[in-house]
């Protein structure tokens, strides 16, 4: 277990409402890794954050809402810890801005000085959100009905194979990924979406790794970058891209997405969120 204590998730609160920037908590990206990932990293990607609890006043008081998108390029230095963002966001209440472009510049400079680099920011009207961000699912095959036998909760890769004779390019997703906080242990429920080119994934297989980590704790970007080295290794893909995407814990979902080529994830709004 990767230890955490010197973060702030499990401990008491103290919230300000004025703009505070030192609310931001990085945790090196190399902490987690170091038990999986070595050398040059075999994927490119984002994490893709969501806040649904941004406001601010304007120069006459008058609050502003807003849903922020924020998108972490996976080779930065560190991630920011959950519940500092979210005390860092909170800090923007009672603090007034001249405009909207005002907030998105603090917010591209403060998250990307913390991370080590560069974090593109939108913050979006809500009829503006809504015009692009329909709730759907891609087209893709769901595992979760399948007749498989469950009794492992701790992740194992053994239970992926693929078939060498069978090349297929298809897209495998499965509502029931679950994953723990590695510090309070607080459930973290999320879809995730493997799609790939290669030699044909055992569907049986795929379904009972996934949930082989209903009790495993780690991070979401951690998670998924396990998974997708797993299934890269183990199963041949010549080409694979995993996206999960977590339910939201306070006003924050937080969507790691791995691939061997795509940067950018597709747009996708997960019927939970």
């Amino acid at each position: 277990m990767v230890d955490y204590s010197e973060t702030e998730l499990g401990k008491a609160t103290d919230y300000t409402d004025q703009y505070d920037a030192t609310l931001l908590q990085p945790i090196p990206r190399s902490k987690a890794r170091q038990h999986h990932t070595t050398g040059t990293l075999p994927f490119v990607g984002v994490d893709v954050w969501t806040a649904y609890e941004i406001s601010w006043l304007n120069l006459q008081g008058l609050p502003q809402v807003a849903i922020g998108e924020f998108v972490f390029p996976c080779t930065s230095a560190a991630i920011i810890e959950s519940k500092s963002f979210k005390l860092y966001l909170n800090s923007f209440i009672q603090s007034s801005f001249a405009n909207k472009q005002q907030v998105v510049g603090l917010l591209e400079k403060d998250l990307s000085n913390a991370c080590g680099a560069v974090v593109e920011v939108a913050l979006y009207e809500m009829s503006e959100y809504a015009g692009f961000s329909s709730i759907g699912e891609p087209k893709g095959v769901c595992l979760d009905h399948r007749a498989v036998m469950i009794d492992c909760y701790h992740p194992d890769h053994t239970f992926l194979d693929s078939d060498a004779d069978h090349a297929v390019s298809e897209l495998l997703y499965s509502h029931l990924l679950k994953t723990n906080c590695p510090v309070t242990d607080q459930p973290d429920w999320a879809s995730i979406y493997i799609d790939y080119q290669g030699p044909k994934i055992d569907r049986d297989g795929l379904l009972k790794y996934l949930v082989s980590y209903r009790q495993h704790q780690d991070f979401h970007e951690q998670c998924v970058e396990q998974i997708f080295s797993d299934i890269l290794s183990v199963c041949g893909p010549s080409q694979l891209s995993v996206y999960a995407r977590y339910m939201r814990r306070g006003g924050l979902d937080i969507n790691p997405f791995r691939s061997t080529s795509d940067l950018i994830p597709p747009r996708l709004r997960q019927v939970r969120q």
